[in-house]
């Protein structure tokens, strides 16, 4: 899979997650994925398009996602997800690569403290 470079970058963070597993989703009437789905114990956190525009959607806190969609024009919803609690970044818009990598984190640290106590035990010895 050829990647433009922001999403190659983004997909080296997010395979480097300690549990982070992504999976690919193609369309129903295409062989090639979309999309890779990444997720921790189970729980999604991160939507990475690997065709088509660049973007990943992530779990976001509602106060800290409506901070982000006033402060960058890359942020916004783009899913059937809860737009109060997922957001849409651009990768080649005015979100900087380290805010989208922090936002990365966030996501994954919203999504791990849904786990019950042994998944994020478990998370924990894969270090996490």
């Amino acid at each position: 899979m050829d990647l433009p470079p922001q999403t190659a970058a983004l997909k080296q963070v997010l395979d480097a997650m300690p549990g982070a597993v992504g999976a690919p989703m193609a369309s129903s009437r295409g062989s090639e994925p979309l999309v890779l789905i990444y997720k921790i114990m189970g729980k999604m956190f991160a939507i990475l398009s690997v065709r088509g525009e660049q973007f990943v959607i992530l779990k976001c806190d509602p106060f800290r996602a409506e901070m982000l969609r006033e402060s960058y024009s890359g942020v916004g919803h783009r899913s059937h997800l809860d737009p109060r609690f997922w957001i849409s970044v651009a990768l080649d818009a005015d979100v900087p690569a380290n805010e989208i990598k922090e936002l990365v984190s966030h996501s994954r640290d919203q999504v791990a403290a849904t786990l019950t106590r042994k998944q994020r035990e478990e998370l924990a010895s894969l270090g996490a």
